[in-house]
């Protein structure tokens, strides 16, 4: 199958991510790289819920006194509707509508961003009290776990934004069509673990 042919609305596969041998490829390979980050991510969760109450009274420091809950509040809104926000992406990608979904890519991104740019602001504002990296092991697994998924929404960013850039005048076709899917894949991947996130550090520690 061509991966460059044009296609309209009507000959456009209904699942275009997966309609090439290279495509299924492709997502069985990017499974197995969920599955490793998977991993990566519980080791962290089991290392914070180890080591959360290793140091945080002793250092001035409590997570009930600590965690901001309205600004998690409003990342974790804006990193729920950025995840939205692609499911309209994708649905435009299957109906071969590649206006609406460079829109709603560009929503998710901007949503995406909001959510960076306040966990920056949160870090800057815990590291301004005196919660440093080196503060405690508590305030390492705390740092080391809302960082690294930070790190990965950060990743996101950059790949969604060239996926709009790099395409804006190519159209959709066969080809990219399974690079905005799996995209879509790892951006929701992203928000289910931050939704682990805010439950298992930020609500269970302000209720302590």
């Amino acid at each position: 199958m061509d991966l460059n042919k044009k296609f309209t609305p009507e000959t456009w596969p209904d699942h275009p991510e997966r309609a090439t041998l290279e495509a299924k490829n492709k997502f069985v390979g990017f499974w197995l790289f969920l599955g490793g980050e998977t991993i990566l991510f519980a080791t962290l969760f089991a290392t914070y819920v180890a080591l959360k109450n290793s140091g945080p009274s002793g250092f001035g420091f409590s997570t009930q006194g600590l965690y901001e809950l309205p600004l998690v509040f409003v990342m974790t809104m804006l990193l729920l509707t950025s995840s939205l926000t692609s499911v309209f992406a994708m649905y435009h990608l299957r109906n071969y509508n590649f206006k609406k979904m460079q829109l709603w890519l560009a929503i998710t991104a901007f949503l995406g961003l909001g959510f960076l740019m306040l966990e920056v602001y949160e870090f800057s504002h815990y590291v301004s009290l005196g919660f440093t990296y080196g503060n405690s092991a508590f305030s390492s697994a705390f740092y080391t776990l809302v960082g690294t998924h930070g790190f990965h929404v950060a990743v996101g960013l950059v790949w969604i934004t060239l996926l709009i850039f790099r395409n804006a005048k190519r159209g959709l076709n066969l080809y990219n069509a399974t690079k905005y899917y799996t995209f879509s894949l790892y951006w929701h991947f992203i928000d289910v673990v931050w939704v682990f996130i805010f439950t298992v550090v930020y609500l269970m520690g302000v209720v302590g």
